[in-house]
């Protein structure tokens, strides 16, 4: 049974594959489309130092250009801010006095519970504040 080079390239490619669906790690990916670069290789004719080169040279070079990037993206805080981060220093209306126990406000057009960061301070019926946290239910305000 006699197997041109290229198929052998593309089982390794397949091969390299499966770990990645399975471990869910990019470089087994990288290193898959190296063996598919040297299956097209082989079936152009290359010889076997060539596709051997190739393999690597295209693996390590998505390796060492594509991971960076990736990890960098990966470590990036995402910059639209959802759920209750996306509440935190936006500006509300004091529908009932807040101070240091509780009271409510207009948030977003919702009604919300809330309490003063200072204990000192009030805020009476219809004035601006800023929320500085939302705790639980409770949006924090001053």
């Amino acid at each position: 049974m006699n197997i041109d080079a290229w198929v052998w390239w593309l089982i390794g490619a397949v091969a390299l594959g499966i770990p990645l669906v399975l471990t869910a790690m990019p470089e087994f990916g990288m290193l898959a489309v190296g063996a598919v670069a040297a299956a097209v290789t082989a079936g152009l004719g290359g010889g076997v130092v060539i596709q051997v080169l190739v393999f690597a040279v295209i693996s390590v070079a998505l390796i060492a250009v594509v991971r960076p990037v990736a990890t960098r993206h990966r470590s990036q805080r995402p910059q639209l801010a959802t759920g209750v981060d996306a509440l935190r220093g936006r500006q509300a209306v004091v529908l009932e006095r807040v101070d240091a126990s509780g009271g409510r406000i207009k948030l977003a057009g919702e009604v919300w519970s809330a309490r003063a960061l200072d204990a000192s301070q009030s805020f009476e019926p219809g004035q601006q504040v800023d929320v500085v946290e939302i705790d639980g239910a409770t949006a924090v305000v001053m």
